[in-house]
């Protein structure tokens, strides 16, 4: 893997992709620590340490997918998730909207239209958000609890909080352009790319965290089992996304003049994870929601308390049953939506192709339907199971929550963003003659 990583480098157009790329990644970095005008930095560092203490941040799931942005208030404090929120919801609105639908159709000239709604999707959303965050961080609700919460904005003067809102719009339109220039430019997959970087930027203060806070061997042996506990679910992760139900495909043969055509065999890859991450991002989404509202209401009521004891901690038999359970229905619903079996019949149909022993057409349909079903059951509680299994072991050495940076969100993406990754860099490699990463 050295060899072909130093192979890499050694070849100009690629070298130069890689570069582009680690310099891409640098000033995305470093515009995650510049902050925004009108914030007072000493009052926001005071409150993110106290907050590291608590390690009960309600918006750890942002913060994560802003690389720690979010709570230090920078320029890039919404980071990319204004982004994937656009893509996910012009994805679903693909399936409802004729008019979507046709444009998905339409090749690559659709797909450049849908991207363009995707990037003014992202642009309202980042100044829904960034307006949310500016309002939250002044009221003293970001870091409830901190003494100077308060003084985290010192100035509340309309002028200062529409320079704020307008910084981080501009901030999360940059990041939108930085991710498609590693797209167009780098070794693509911008967006995944930056997302990876964001989550891996938590994880060596994550891990100091724990080892300062252990108490067998000065905290070593608990950071041991942390780093055993990552590993293991890092195997497992792979073995799986690499894991895929083939469906053999025949295609009948055609006599066109004296040519023929067709009389090939291929396969239809149903991977037994198809639905990816997303359904994990749903039901955090979800469950983000009640503590979200909870934390707002001034109210004293009984439901108030009941969500702040039941599903504002990851480590809570509630939470994490709700959370397992949305996985699983999230899993069966992306699914759903994303793969149309009636659709692949009839393009099977269409040019001349079958599944050996089932009729084209209707059963067709039906046969794929009932694989994906079966094969969407282990893939929806193996998602379940990686999101859990790192909370609930890891609890028992007091640094987990909800949005830990070893849960099930961070691992899957950056398994998943790692070996998409190295697959292009294989492929870039091949087409020199070069040998790739994976043999």
């Amino acid at each position: 893997m050295l060899t072909a990583f130093a192979r890499a480098f050694k070849t100009p157009d690629l070298r130069k992709k890689l570069l582009f790329t680690l310099g891409i990644i640098v000033l995305y970095r470093l515009g995650a620590h510049i902050p925004v005008p009108g914030v007072s930095y000493e009052a926001v560092q005071q409150c993110v340490k106290q907050a590291s203490e608590g390690n009960n941040s309600l918006f750890g799931l942002v913060n994560m997918f802003s690389g720690g942005a979010l709570l230090q208030i920078t320029i890039f404090a919404l980071g990319i998730m204004p982004y994937i929120t656009a893509s996910i919801i012009l994805q679903l609105l693909t399936v409802v909207i004729p008019r979507l639908e046709a444009l998905k159709k339409e090749g690559q000239s659709g797909t450049a239209k849908i991207t363009q709604y995707t990037r003014y999707l992202t642009i309202a959303l980042a100044i829904l958000q960034g307006t949310g965050l500016v309002a939250t961080a002044k009221s003293g609700a970001l870091f409830s609890g901190c003494i100077v919460a308060d003084q985290v904005v010192p100035d509340q003067s309309i002028f200062t909080i529409a320079v704020m809102v307008l910084t981080m719009t501009a901030g999360t339109a940059l990041v939108m352009w930085l991710g498609e220039l590693i797209t167009d430019r780098g070794i693509g997959n911008g967006m995944s790319i930056l997302m990876f970087i964001s989550i891996a930027a938590g994880f060596p203060g994550a891990l100091w965290a724990i080892k300062e806070s252990g108490k067998l061997a000065q905290g070593w042996i608990e950071f041991g089992v942390v780093i055993l506990i990552g590993f293991v679910m890092v195997a497992l992760v792979v073995f799986v996304e690499q894991a895929q139900r083939r469906i053999p495909v025949q295609y009948a043969k055609r006599m066109i003049g004296r040519r023929s055509y067709g009389g090939t065999s291929t396969y239809i890859p149903l991977k037994v994870n198809q639905a990816g991450v997303i359904p994990v991002i749903f039901a955090s989404s979800l469950l983000y929601i009640p503590a979200l509202v909870a934390q707002f209401s001034s109210s004293t009521a009984g439901w108030k308390t009941w969500i702040e004891a039941h599903f504002v901690k990851g480590d809570h038999p509630y939470y994490i049953a709700t959370y397992f359970l949305l996985i699983v229905f999230f899993a069966f619903f992306y699914v759903a939506i994303s793969f149309n079996p009636e659709e692949v019949a009839d393009n099977m149909k269409k040019y001349g192709g079958f599944i050996p022993g089932i009729r084209a057409g209707r059963p067709t349909a039906e046969y794929l339907s009932y694989v994906l079903n079966r094969i969407t059951w282990p893939g929806s509680l193996y998602l379940g199971l990686i999101a859990l299994v790192p909370t609930m072991a890891l609890a028992g050495f007091g640094g987990a929550n909800a949005n830990f940076p070893f849960g099930g969100t961070s691992i899957l993406i950056i398994v998943g963003v790692g070996l998409e990754t190295v697959k292009q860099i294989e492929s870039q490699l091949q087409q020199r003659n070069y040998e790739g990463f994976l043999r």
